[in-house]
């Protein structure tokens, strides 16, 4: 493989990963802000998407950057 199409591969590579998350509609604003900013704090995570539907239920998304190779490993979600 050659060095142009080594450089294209690793460019095409998502630098990011996701963490799909579910808060039901029985947490408060509160403790949900809670779980997200400890999960941001902690894990290096942040906010991607929100949705949130009729009865309180919320989906949301959490992205991090990818380690790099070598690098730290950070924790996964404990949820």
């Amino acid at each position: 493989m050659d060095d142009n199409q080594a450089s294209a591969d690793e460019s095409s590579i998502d630098p990011y990963e996701y963490a799909p998350l579910r808060i039901g509609g029985e947490v408060d604003q509160l403790t949900a802000q809670a779980r997200l900013s400890v999960a941001a704090e902690y894990g290096g995570w942040e906010l991607a998407t929100v949705r949130r539907y009729p009865g309180g239920e919320r989906k949301v998304t959490l992205r991090r950057r990818r380690p790099r190779t070598g690098g730290a490993v950070l924790p996964g979600l404990s949820y």
